[in-house]
């Protein structure tokens, strides 16, 4: 176990490198060796899969493709590898596809993604993605709306880098496409359930049918329940558990060879306590709160798995949605409609201080609602000749409405007395400030006293996109491809604060008070002034050459732009920009200690230029990804200890390889390598949290992360087989976070982040007995080794010089049944 880890050298990621090349340029004569000594591997003998390796069949271009033939940076996870590696949801995902990372801090509705370094925040609503996720072509706005447990899956495909021009709004880093199994005509299912440590019990069934020759149909539910790896020694309770289900329910109609209907209903519901915060570096602010009777726990054993809290932090999450989709052939035209509408609804709530003192309660994301409409239309050609297109619409519409608050609890006023002591030296308290003010008694930092936030956005979006794929000779193909979006989005904010203190006009001598002023006035939009309104529109382009040099090796090379559109903040901290707030005060709008800061962050536009080797040898394939990527405008949200700060990145860029590798040495073994590179840099960032840093390196992404797996499979005389699977993710040491900002000057800011840094170990395994009956027996285990880490920090809220953070989740082991019919 090891609290913080070394860096990884430049030689050893160097030597993994050329590794990679090794492997690569080697992989055609072994397996030319293997297909000469042994016939072909089999397939999942437990479950029929959609081919191995580059066979694997998807539609990162929204067309069926083998994956060799796709020339797309793509990382496909089949039902199988979810299956043997335990995968439960797309946090669990990460271990398997280096280039995902995945991050859950304050509460579920806080999930958010990143790919090749490039992700959002998702501690505020109206920040949306940069990886957009679909499932069955159906887009989901926010990564609330999908981190319940995987329904039954076909495959989940991750493209990486801008995929604007096919996917619309909110693809400038990537996508996340899972594919789930249609209803099948041969009645079939399963039912499964697993037992582990922390007494998690998961069960899951699956049917499906033919309900007539044109009608078939497929139901499937599941129900997660674990209790939580931490200690609340406040209460004595768990924290970080799992208390999740859902359900659904497809129809599937038939009813010519040219018409095809797939209809969706899906329901989920999460009902949680997340998430523990652990205290990492205590300060004279953390003995304020034990006088007051408060606890934290020690810093010295952060992975004790202990923590306090006064309050039990609910999280629950509910989603449901209804899906259409429409196939139809004419000739040689394929026309896809796809219809949607989904409802989520969030109710959130935390201790704020993350202590077990009764100072303040709330959330930043505390109760939302999200209504959803989206509709696609899109025609794609299959001709003969040395031309194919693609032709689309697309159409969104959401009203969001979000609502949460921070409230001060009865310990608050004593511990601001200590504070104020400690900054006037002792020459001041709560009851002399009053005084010296001229309030009555008992007037400020009352229990019942906060912020009370209450937003509305409506979005509205629409784009075109089109692809032709011209092929001048039989095996070079050139893609053009164009999208343009536009988004409007209408915000409106009903917030108020009662925190009395915050509202009065300090003097100068009263200076040292002023960082004691939580939450100051709000000034609500639309305005006089501001319009609580954006309207953008982009044009983004991918062009790609793609060649086939023979049977088993493909080359491309391609440029592409994406667009993410403007996110307004719709937390407490929202407030109108330098030159905004200037004509506000000069028109008599301003309120008390009302500071600049910004409503909505500017749209991004990526770009990518990269280059890709795709190889299939039967026994073992290959594909290994060249690029340079960048984002202008990457949109921030920076955590300061009391709210958060909204902006732009001028320039975020990074250069990266990536491979990834099958191979077969052995008609029963399959080996595979998953490897992400990435060396990125704020190319301009003039006006950080922590004031220029352009040109300096981004610390909190990873340059190294690597997955290796192996898997025996071996058939028995009775035609049972005995599966084991083992996967060891590994990303190298990187900071946890930039930088900090209540350590005085911006180098003690960032310096004070340096100790903090991350890494990952994980070794998960499976054994699994496949008898021929159906049914299967697994042992597994996740996170093997036990090896913790720190997952993110922070300035601790309202207490000055102290740091929070989130630790990872502990070795979890269980067994496992599953019966296939």
């Amino acid at each position: 176990m090891k609290l913080y880890a070394a860096g990884q050298s430049g030689s050893k990621r160097s030597a993994l490198l050329l590794g990679i090349a090794l492997c690569t340029f080697a992989a055609p004569g072994l397996a030319q060796a293997q297909e000469e000594a042994q016939p072909a591997a089999p397939q999942d003998q437990a479950e029929p899969v959609e081919g191995e390796g580059n066979e694997i069949v998807i539609t990162a271009t929204k067309r069926e493709k083998t994956l060799q033939d796709t020339p797309v940076a793509v990382s496909v996870t089949t039902a199988s590898t979810i299956e043997r590696a335990q995968i439960r949801d797309i946090t669990d995902l990460s271990s398997v596809v280096p280039s995902l990372k995945v991050s859950q801090n304050q509460s579920q509705a806080a999930t958010s993604y990143a790919v090749r370094g490039f992700g959002t925040s998702g501690n505020n609503l109206g920040l949306e993605p940069s990886v957009a996720v679909f499932v069955d072509g159906v887009y989901r706005s926010r990564a609330i709306s999908q981190i319940s447990d995987l329904p039954e899956i076909q495959r989940v495909e991750v493209l990486r880098g801008p995929q604007s021009t096919l996917f619309g709004k909110n693809a400038s880093a990537g996508v996340i496409s899972i594919v789930t199994r249609e209803p099948s005509y041969n009645f079939g299912g399963s039912v499964e359930g697993s037992y582990g440590n922390y007494n998690a019990a998961v069960v899951k069934g699956y049917i499906t049918g033919g309900l007539t020759d044109t009608i078939a149909a497929s139901i499937s539910a599941g129900y997660n329940r674990r209790d939580g790896y931490l200690t609340n020694a406040f209460n004595g309770d768990d924290m970080n558990n799992r208390n999740r289900w859902f359900a659904r329910g497809q129809l599937r109609f038939d009813p010519t060879d040219n018409l095809k209907v797939r209809l969706i209903a899906d329901y989920d519901k999460i009902d949680e306590k997340c998430c523990g915060v652990v205290n990492l570096r205590p300060s004279a602010a953390t003995g304020a709160v034990r006088l007051v009777g408060g606890q934290v726990n020690s810093y010295l054993t952060p992975f004790d798995d202990v923590v306090y809290s006064d309050v039990v932090p609910t999280s629950k999450v509910r989603n449901w949605g209804l899906s259409g989709q429409i196939d139809y052939t004419m000739g040689p035209l394929t026309l896809t409609s796809i219809t949607a509408y989904r409802d989520t609804k969030i109710d959130a709530a935390q201790d704020v201080d993350f202590t077990s003192a009764a100072l303040a309660s709330g959330a930043n994301i505390g109760h939302a609602k999200i209504h959803t409409f989206t509709q696609e239309l899109r025609i794609a050609s299959n001709l003969e000749g040395p031309v194919n297109f693609l032709l689309g619409g697309y159409y969104f519409n959401e009203k969001l409405n979000t609502a949460d608050q921070i409230v001060y609890g009865k310990d608050f006023r004593p511990y601001v007395s200590l504070l104020i002591q400690g900054a006037t030296g002792g020459a001041l308290n709560a009851n002399s400030v009053e005084a010296l003010i001229g309030a009555p008694a008992n007037t400020f930092w009352q229990s019942g006293q906060g912020f009370f936030n209450q937003m509305h956005q409506k979005d509205e979006a629409w784009s075109v996109f089109g692809n032709v794929d011209l092929k001048p000779i039989e095996d070079l193909t050139i893609t053009l491809g164009g999208n343009y979006t536009h988004d409007a989005k209408d915000v409106s904010s009903n917030s108020r604060s009662t925190d009395l203190f915050s509202a009065v006009p300090l003097p100068a001598a009263f200076a040292a008070l002023k960082p004691i002023q939580f939450l100051p006035p709000f000034l609500n939009f639309p305005n006089a002034v501001e319009s609580g309104k954006t309207r953008d529109g982009k044009w983004t382009y991918n062009a790609r050459v793609a060649y086939k040099i023979n049977r088993g090796l493909n080359v491309y090379a391609s440029y592409a732009t994406g667009f993410k559109a403007s996110s307004f903040n719709l937390s407490r901290d929202s407030r109108p920009t330098a030159a905004d707030l200037a004509t506000i005060i000069a028109n008599g709008g301003g309120l008390p200690n009302l500071a600049a800061g910004s409503r909505f962050a500017a749209p991004e536009e990526s770009t990518v230029y990269e280059a890709g080797i795709k190889g299939n040898w039967g026994l073992a394939s290959a594909n290994l990804t060249v690029f340079k990527q960048s984002i202008k405008n990457f949109q921030t949200n920076t955590f300061t200890g009391t709210g958060f700060l909204f902006g732009n990145a001028e320039k975020q860029s990074t250069f990266g390889i990536e491979f990834d590798g099958r191979v077969n040495p052995t008609r029963e073994l399959t080996l595979s390598l998953a490897m992400t590179y990435l060396d990125p840099k704020y190319d301009s960032f003039k006006n950080s949290p922590w004031g220029d840093i352009s040109g300096q390196h981004v610390l909190s992404v990873s340059k190294l992360s690597a997955s290796f797996g192996a898997q025996w499979d071996k058939e028995l005389g009775n035609s049972d087989h005995v599966i084991a699977r083992g996967d060891f993710n590994y990303t190298a040491p990187a900071q946890v976070e930039q930088g900090l900002l209540n350590f005085g000057s911006t180098a003690a800011n960032l310096a004070i982040a340096r100790p903090f840094r991350s890494e990952t170990r994980d070794l998960n395994a499976s054994l699994t007995w496949a008898m021929h009956n159906g049914l299967e027996l697994t042992v597994w285990g996740r996170n093997l080794l036990d090896y913790r880490s720190i997952t993110d920090i922070f300035d601790s809220v309202a207490q000055a010089g102290s740091i929070s953070g989130y630790i990872n989740q502990p070795r979890t082991y269980g067994v496992a049944a599953k019966f296939k019919f």
